[in-house]
């Protein structure tokens, strides 16, 4: 049970404010909002991506919000010695954050991305409309249902909510909206960089019904390996770039594995928490030619608490082992570099009050005790955490086996659940009264 002032009442473990916020859910409302999300194709980098933060700033400038909507200085976040990295081109972006209740240092932060991947072949996706929103089967369709446009509806909805119920707030509450979570994190960087912060925030990515306390990091590397051109019906005058890049594509193999002997027991549903793994090949521009160069786009996973310096070290070093051992890359070595985002490992220590506090919502809300877990990808948690010293955690709907994938989707109750769950949180943190 919450501590609850004397001038409260309370019905079992929620007080009257409490049950007002949370019967002040609109249901409807919450699921039409994500619908109307998704048929923004806001991938990241877009047009669209600034035209749903316009959205959102619009909806809680309508709801009496104090709102701070600016659009991005690209070249001065670009220049600064933090920068996170960015993939994708960008000719803008805005970072909307919304404030309700007294001011000063909001006690509660809830956050969400509204950027999304690209959708890949639209022939492998069942509606063949990624950008549909439809719902079937008691679960909303399409690119950003579960990553993570679920979680900023979840954060709109309590907002609304806030509002509707009517109830007042002894600390302030703060919304935070952002852009590029996907391509490394500019718009909480951003965010952060322009002083807006919280005693503690949860960041609602999905999250399968657990607390996610930690999350490993992500480095984007590209890698050069040099071939030597001929004719190829006489290969063996030249040297494929393909040949040359097999030694390296095994030395990978062999430090995943060994990166991955003894991850932390947090990690204890995922079998590689720290993946190394290529998302882009290139090589070649004609058939009937020995390719002279290979370009390898990847990931590197970032162990939790390994400093990035370290973690591209090791890589490289691997790198550099196996080219030693090779007579061709010995005289041809391979380039490394780290494009795009550069994503640190993050974490909350399990003890932290906010922890207890969402179980305890989770417990009073859904009637289950949540599992605490860490997450194998990188986030916004560790810019909260790591960068502003803001106690972070991950609680949101959704599967993130479902996110970039032709069959993203998230299930209706989930969401819902989720929703009141924060609500309480808010509600419990911001000391919510009648």
């Amino acid at each position: 049970m919450s501590i609850l002032r004397d001038d409260k009442q309370t019905v079992g473990s929620l007080s009257l404010a409490e049950e007002r916020l949370l019967d002040s859910i609109d249901e409807a409302a919450l699921v039409q909002d994500l619908v109307d999300q998704i048929r923004i194709p806001s991938v990241t980098g877009t047009d669209a991506e600034s035209e749903l933060q316009n959205r959102v700033a619009s909806q809680l400038d309508g709801l009496g919000f104090d709102v701070d909507a600016w659009k991005l200085d690209l070249p001065m976040l670009q220049s600064h010695a933090d920068f996170p990295g960015i993939e994708a081109p960008r000719t803008e972006g805005y970072g909307v954050v919304g404030s309700l209740g007294p001011a000063g240092t909001p006690a509660i932060v809830l956050q969400g991305h509204v950027d999304v991947v690209p959708i890949g072949d639209p022939d492998k996706w069942v509606d063949r409309d990624p950008f549909s929103g439809s719902v079937r089967e008691g679960a909303v369709h399409g690119r950003g249902a579960c990553d993570m446009k679920a979680g900023s509806a979840a954060n709109l909805a309590v907002a609304r909510a806030l509002v509707a119920s009517g109830v007042t707030l002894e600390r302030g509450f703060a919304l935070h909206s952002v852009v590029s979570e996907e391509d490394g994190g500019l718009g909480a960087f951003a965010t952060l960089l322009r002083g807006h912060g919280g005693d503690a925030a949860v960041i609602t990515e999905p999250t399968s019904g657990r607390i996610v306390v930690a999350n490993a990091g992500a480095l984007t590397f590209e890698l050069r390996v040099a071939g030597r051109a001929a004719h190829g019906s006489t290969r063996l005058e030249g040297h494929s770039a393909i040949d040359a890049f097999l030694p390296i594509y095994a030395a990978m193999h062999e430090l995943e594995r060994e990166r991955n002997r003894r991850p932390d027991r947090l990690f204890a549903d995922y079998p590689l928490p720290y993946p190394i793994s290529l998302g882009t090949v290139r090589t070649g521009d004609w058939a009937s030619s020995v390719p002279d160069l290979l370009i390898a786009e990847g990931r590197l996973g970032v162990q939790l608490g390994e400093d990035v310096r370290q973690a591209r070290l090791s890589f490289e070093s691997a790198i550099a082992a196996a080219a030693a051992r090779d007579p061709w890359l010995r005289d041809n070595p391979v380039e490394v570099a780290w494009p795009g985002g550069q994503f640190a490992s993050g974490w909350i220590e399990t003890h932290h009050p906010l922890v207890d506090e969402m179980s305890a919502a989770i417990g009073d809300v859904e009637r289950r005790q949540p599992l605490l877990g860490a997450a194998p990808y990188g986030s916004d948690l560790r810019l909260y955490s790591g960068m502003a010293g803001i106690p972070s955690l991950h609680y949101g709907p959704g599967d993130v086996r479902c996110a970039h994938a032709p069959r993203e989707q998230v299930l209706i109750d989930e969401l819902v659940r989720c929703t009141r769950s924060l609500a309480l949180l808010v509600a419990r943190r911001c000391g919510a009264h009648l």
